[in-house]
């Protein structure tokens, strides 16, 4: 019987010991950049707005620049949206992920082990 074996990796980055970018950021972030809300990208990750306005606000004061801009409401509604870092970083983040991926998936000699 063959096995499907694989090694799986998460990366975390943290500053002083604080989380501050992993799988979940990274995917608010993207949901940010497509829906143009916090409220919409939270509701589609089943997150409460709360924690994704946390999530967003310790993104803006922990990094070098804010990674998102909110709009206030109005007559044309209010809204999020991406800064240039905030895309940067999400690219960053996944080209990270690739050679992580790459590493380990060239780490057969271990998966023949198991």
């Amino acid at each position: 019987m063959e096995r499907n074996i694989r090694i799986s990796l998460s990366h975390w980055v943290f500053i002083d010991d604080v989380k501050f970018l992993g799988p979940g950021r990274i995917q608010l972030l993207e949901g940010i950049a497509e829906t143009g809300s916090i409220v919409k990208a939270a509701q589609k990750m089943g997150m409460s707005y709360k924690k994704a306005w946390d999530m967003v606000s310790s993104l803006n004061t922990l990094g070098k620049n804010p990674y998102v801009i909110t709009h206030k409401g109005g007559q044309n509604g209010g809204g999020a949206e991406l800064t240039e870092s905030g895309k940067q970083v999400i690219e960053t983040y996944k080209k990270l992920g690739d050679k992580l991926r790459a590493v380990a998936d060239a780490e057969q000699e271990l998966l023949n082990l198991i």
